[in-house]
């Protein structure tokens, strides 16, 4: 049967470390994913649940956007996916005798694990103004107090409209259509804090922000490069797909600075073979130094150029564009610069080299490894640079693979969750709803905390996620948040984020994945995007975890007529009535869902077009493909410094803590630690088990500390450590971004070392 949540919060400071494992998944992961299961949900409700996961007659899971494929498995999802599942079908609950006993300044002390682990929220909650805790308040008033403060407001721009991951395209395409009827842009996204850069620079290079593979693809490569990603804790289900591939003789290259247990060995937990012996992924590990891949992959680009014949000349002709200026920068590679930005050695670059000009179709894959830099974007340009050097865009096992993390992120920015959208989507909204929306950009992530900073900002509203939790400068963004005259989180758990409001603050309870979701209409279903452009329908089965929950499409739909009133001649109400007249709309608004009713009928749902892709036709300013020649850049870090990258652990999902235990790297009973190269450690006087500071060092001068973490011998390239967020987060600088997409450089952080 299930269990009763923690009553106090577990020690998290005296964490236990042994050897990092060797392969991934395996019996491990089964045993794992059954006794979290069973805490949360009890055995009966734990099969009745798995079982529906990523089905096509069940529920899209709520963790990762990894696609399925045409056969499923019956039990289609991963250790992180049922950890995922089992906290939101989790018999826990949260009611308003818990606020009651628990005030905010209790919470605020409160671990996010602690927070996590308490269960599902039952009611709308209230903070008033001056209150020292959160109190139980009816639907009806909790949108009065959001129409009191929009309404208020000297202008629309001083709102904010946040949107996580998970949330489904239906409440997406109402969420931006509210923002935008009410006049701003203001939508920022967790998008922004991820793979931003990757939108912006395949939107530069090949005219669309997204993948171009499909599983297939994968499937049929002959070389797979996985550069700054951990598929084993962060997309556990990516691993079937690569053992796939390399049954069917793909090689794969793995660019990282840490060795990641999922990547040496894969044991599937499908078959009795792959759970004894499992299926060695890599074929060559190159253990890159912090930020030097945009070196490693402009010396591959010389290389390959200077190999003779090696390039797609017919491809380059036909389809792309500035070829010239790129090979002229590309030329300028040098091998010693290089080795130094990369850490690497010359014949461990030369064999890469070697696999990838015996290679036909290449697919490159990346995660925030590569995005959360300062160069991040060129650093992408460059990959795509190598890719069409060789003709390896629009070709069946070959493309380009940015590994999305939240389960809707891609299917949100679709729908219109853009900060700077597009004219050409804004014309057809206004069309289709008779409103005028803004035309001046809104802020993303980073700039809505600086407003709110500033006072420029006063109401936010965050549809899902854990902002607090994974924003960066957490001193500098809580302080921004208490300055608002509102907060609103719509949410199914506890997070960080409910102990950090505004002078008001408001919890709406939602439904999950996992809940069904029955309207005027009848039972209704949401659709999701995919990571590769499959959008399909998720059906939950569970009753919801308490009668006075609403759906997301329902909660936006009640706001906008709290707020907009009879002003508005949106039919917000039938929206909430009967979901298919949303898609009706979006079908109408958004390129590609034309009969979107009809075509997510079908089982298994429909692939979006993609230019690249299916006609090697490139939408960009100069209709091809575009080769780009940024200067080359790498981090540097002073004497006595190390460079840190935050990370997540295995037993954690973005900013869901699931337990205390990095199983594949060998911690556990604790999450305050600093992996740090044994060399590295001698050099610094770090003891392995000993305690110190994190202070990070940037531009401003400012001081950021993370204290007491234990000191962790491991096997990190030279010059580099890693911790986890949202821990770290402290220390990453609010201006500390990425060119161009603005992104959080939270994987580049100058560090030193004092005594705890």
């Amino acid at each position: 049967m299930a269990t009763k949540p923690p009553a106090g919060d577990p020690v998290q400071d005296a964490p236990q470390v042994a050897s990092p494992k060797h392969a991934a998944a395996g019996l491990p992961a089964i045993g794992h994913t059954l006794r979290i299961a069973q805490q949360q949900m009890g055995v009966a409700r734990t099969a009745r649940t798995l079982l529906k996961v990523n089905q096509r007659d069940g529920f899209d899971c709520p963790g990762c956007a990894w696609p399925e494929g045409d056969k499923r498995h019956t039990a289609e999802f991963c250790e992180n996916g049922a950890k995922a599942v089992a906290e939101e079908a989790t018999l826990r609950r949260v009611t308003p005798e818990f606020f009651a006993a628990h005030p905010l300044a209790d919470l605020a002390t409160r671990s996010g694990y602690w927070l996590g682990q308490q269960g599902r929220i039952t009611h709308p909650m209230y903070r008033a103004e001056g209150g020292d805790r959160y109190e139980a308040i009816s639907w009806e008033r909790a949108f009065a107090v959001i129409a009191e403060e929009l309404t208020a407001l000297a202008s629309p721009d001083e709102a904010l409209f946040y949107t996580s991951g998970r949330t489904s395209n239906e409440a997406a395409f109402l969420f931006q259509l509210f923002a935008r009827e009410f006049g701003t842009n203001n939508l920022p996204d967790c998008s922004n804090m991820c793979h931003e850069s990757s939108g912006s620079a395949l939107n530069e290079t090949i005219g669309i922000g997204k993948g171009s593979v499909s599983l297939e693809d994968l499937h049929r490569a002959d070389l797979i490069i996985v550069a700054g990603q951990n598929p084993g804790t962060n997309h556990p289900r990516m691993l079937s797909a690569l053992e796939q591939a390399k049954s069917s003789g793909a090689k794969i290259i793995s660019v990282n600075p840490l060795p990641e247990a999922g990547m040496e060995r894969f044991k599937n937990p499908q078959t009795p073979l792959g759970m004894l012996k499992g299926t060695a992924l890599n074929d060559l590990f190159l253990q890159i130094r912090i930020g030097g891949d945009q070196a490693l992959f402009r010396l591959l680009n010389k290389l390959v150029i200077e190999a003779g014949g090696a390039t797609d000349e017919a491809f380059i002709r036909e389809h792309t564009h500035g070829y010239e200026e790129f090979a002229a920068a590309a030329k300028e590679a040098d091998w010693a610069e290089t080795l130094t930005a990369t850490g690497l050695t010359r014949p461990e670059i030369e064999q890469a080299l070697a696999m990838i000009l015996a290679s036909e179709r290449t697919i490159v894959c990346w995660a925030m490894g590569l995005t959360q830099h300062k160069h991040a974007v060129a650093t992408i340009r460059e990959v795509v640079n190598l890719l069409l050097l060789r003709g390896n865009i629009g070709r069946p096992g070959a493309g380009v693979c940015p590994v999305r993390g939240h389960s809707n992120v891609q299917g949100d920015r679709t729908m219109g969750i853009f900060e700077r959208p597009a004219p050409a989507f804004l014309d057809a909204l206004d069309k289709e709803f008779g409103i005028t929306s803004p035309r001046g950009h809104g802020f993303d992530v980073v700039r809505s905390i600086q407003a709110m900073r500033d006072g420029r900002a006063k109401v936010l509203f965050a549809m899902g996620g854990n902002f607090v939790g994974a924003t960066p400068d957490t001193e500098v963004t809580e302080a921004a948040i208490r300055r608002t005259a509102l907060t609103v989180h719509v949410s199914t758990k506890l997070n960080r984020s409910h102990a950090v409001t505004g002078r008001r603050a408001l919890i709406l309870p939602t439904l999950g994945r996992t809940d069904k979701d029955v309207q005027a209409a009848g039972k209704q279903f949401v659709t999701v995007e995919d990571s590769m452009g499959m959008v399909h329908a998720s059906r939950g089965n569970l009753a919801p975890a308490s009668p006075h929950l609403l759906s997301e499409p329902a909660i936006v739909a009640r706001m906008a007529r709290a707020v907009l009133g009879a002003a508005s001649a949106t039919p917000w109400e039938e929206f909430e009535r009967d979901y298919a007249s949303i898609r009706d709309r979006i079908s109408r608004v958004v390129p590609g869902f034309e009969d979107f009713n009809a075509k997510v009928a079908r089982p298994g749902g429909f692939r979006l077009p993609h230019a690249p892709r299916d006609e090697r036709r490139f939408p960009t300013t100069t209709g091809k493909a575009n080769f780009t020649a940024a200067p080359v850049e790498y981090p540097t870090v002073p004497q006595g410094r190390l460079l840190l990258q935050t990370l997540r652990s295995h037993d954690q999902y973005n900013t869901t803590i699931y337990g205390l235990d990095d199983r594949y790297r060998g911690i556990t009973g604790g999450r305050r630690v600093v992996m740090v190269n044994p060399e590295d450690a001698a050099e610094l006087g770090l003891a392995d088990g000993s305690y110190t500071d994190l202070v990070s060092e940037w531009k401003d001068g400012v001081e950021r500390r993370a204290p007491g973490f234990r000191v962790v011998h491991y096997p990190t390239a030279r010059g580099c450590a890693a911790a986890y967020y949202p821990e770290t987060n402290v220390l990453v600088p609010l201006d500390s971004t990425a060119d161009t997409s603005n992104t959080p450089a939270s994987k580049s952080v100058v560090v030193r070392f004092e005594p705890a």
